[in-house]
């Protein structure tokens, strides 16, 4: 594997770590700008704004940039989000350079991953994706930890700068790693909204925003459900947090291995494992600190076992419409990491406490698990595609670099 692809890993765990270590930082975070931990659950949400709304407009727009040239670009203007937010002397700032943040990062995944398979032959795009992708799985087990014992020892704002200067080496790496020069293909517009207007399609990004929401909304919050519902110090917080990654990791393994024969199974079997360890830990959150270590494991497990499956399956059912379609897919992950933090702030607020939220988590779970067994159903009922289809599609997606 060239050492680009690593580099382009890298930058994905730099940026990744930023996307999900507030929830470890919450509470300092609430303390210092003097808002509630419900309101800095929303810089979380800002940033899935940023995603959402950056990850289908950048994948077309910056198809035809020299590649190396847009992914300094836009770990540059991460970079500089992140420097302003650090010093950012109130909530109104640090919200809108999380948005901007996001929607940088948002061009550096479509980007990153046309790179990688650019790089490398036919047979080896797959595991190209995958390690390219890995870094954010990598962000979840080492970073977001580390940034949590920084933000507990130096504050919130050392964690800010921390991932600014991991970025700078990252975007440095880029400039000597990645090749000059080649540029994107230029996709037919209207040849891919056609592509897109599939309702199987539609009925996919559903069940892949309820499964991330279901996840994300109760590690939003588990830090502050750890300390103050469990009663475990502040201290013991980011080993737990390493735990639920390596419980995600866990749960990558095993999806990848069932979603390419079962891709439909998995996510119902994925989304109605996770409905049941987010209702049982809703329900001992005040319990035994073993018992509720031993739940945030499963919690990753079963939040990402569902990921190959999401990720994969909605290339399979659009194979005309390559470069919207995975940006898209990218835009529901992030409806859900927007949408359910919202939710679980609401409940919080609503005087229901940070247990709660595990339900809210349940909830969604259950409806991506109808969801799923629906579009089980609907496959059954539809004319299979030909098998050959999905292999010249991951094709089509990279075609010309």
């Amino acid at each position: 594997m060239p050492l680009a692809v690593y580099v382009l890993a890298l930058g994905i765990f730099t940026q990744g770590t930023s996307e999900f270590m507030l929830s470890g930082l919450l509470p300092g975070m609430a303390a210092d700008l003097g808002v509630s931990v419900p309101d800095a659950g929303l810089l979380i949400s800002a940033f899935a704004i940023g995603m959402v709304v950056g990850a289908p407009l950048l994948a077309v727009a910056t198809l035809r940039w020299p590649r190396r040239t847009a992914l300094v670009i836009l770990q540059a203007v991460f970079v500089a989000g992140h420097v302003v937010g650090a010093v950012a002397p109130g909530y109104g700032l640090l919200f809108a350079t999380r948005i901007v943040s996001a929607l940088a990062y948002a061009g550096f995944w479509g980007v990153a991953v046309a790179t990688a398979v650019a790089l490398v032959p036919s047979e080896a795009k797959s595991k190209a994706v995958a390690l390219v992708a890995g870094g954010l799985t990598l962000a979840t087990i080492v970073g977001v930890p580390a940034g949590t014992v920084l933000g507990q020892s130096a504050g919130w704002r050392a964690a800010f700068w921390a991932v600014a200067a991991a970025t700078v080496v990252s975007l440095v790496c880029t400039v000597a790693a990645v090749p000059g020069g080649e540029r994107g293909a230029a996709p037919s517009v209207r040849t891919e909204l056609r592509g897109m207007a599939r309702p199987q399609l539609w009925l996919s990004y559903a069940v892949t925003a309820f499964a991330f929401g279901a996840v994300i909304v109760t590690f939003s919050y588990l830090a502050a459900l750890l300390t103050d519902e469990t009663g475990l110090s502040e201290g013991w917080v980011p080993a737990v947090l390493a735990l639920f990654g390596a419980g995600g990791m866990l749960g990558l393994v095993v999806g990848g291995r069932t979603a390419r024969a079962h891709a439909v199974a998995t996510l119902a079997w994925g989304l109605g494992g996770l409905a049941a360890v987010s209702a049982v830990l809703a329900l001992t959150a005040g319990s035994a600190a073993a018992v509720v270590v031993a739940l945030v494991f499963l919690l990753g497990a079963a939040g990402y076992v569902t990921n190959p499956a999401l990720q994969s399956r909605v290339f399979t059912l659009a194979p005309d419409a390559p470069t919207l379609v995975g940006a898209t897919n990218t835009a529901a992950f992030n409806v859900g990491n927007t949408v359910a933090p919202m939710l679980g702030g609401l409940v919080i607020d609503a005087g229901h406490g940070y247990a709660a939220v595990a339900w809210v988590g349940a909830g969604l779970a259950a409806l991506g698990c109808a969801a799923a067994v629906g579009a089980g159903i609907l496959e059954r009922r539809t004319p299979a595609a030909p098998p050959a289809s999905a292999s010249p599609s991951f094709e089509k997606v990279f075609q010309n670099g």
